[in-house]
């Protein structure tokens, strides 16, 4: 999907550079958006069911990332 796309996008463009979850709701949502709770997470698990468990790495308490 579109958001799928530009979360890896994202992503991408800081390889190897842990990204917080709450960088990544402001580069993606809505601020006006009441349901974050686990968007985030519903479209990581996607990417990765699509892409290999290993292509985004979680950083727990941190964020994420894609390795280098």
């Amino acid at each position: 999907t579109a958001m799928e796309y530009a979360l890896v996008e994202f992503l991408a463009l800081n390889r190897g550079k842990v990204i917080s979850r709450t960088l990544l709701y402001e580069h993606l949502f809505d601020e006006d958006d009441s349901s974050l709770s686990n968007t985030l997470d519903v479209r990581v698990s996607r990417i990765r069911s699509k892409l290999g468990k290993d292509f985004i790495i979680t950083h727990r308490g941190m964020g994420y990332s894609i390795p280098t």
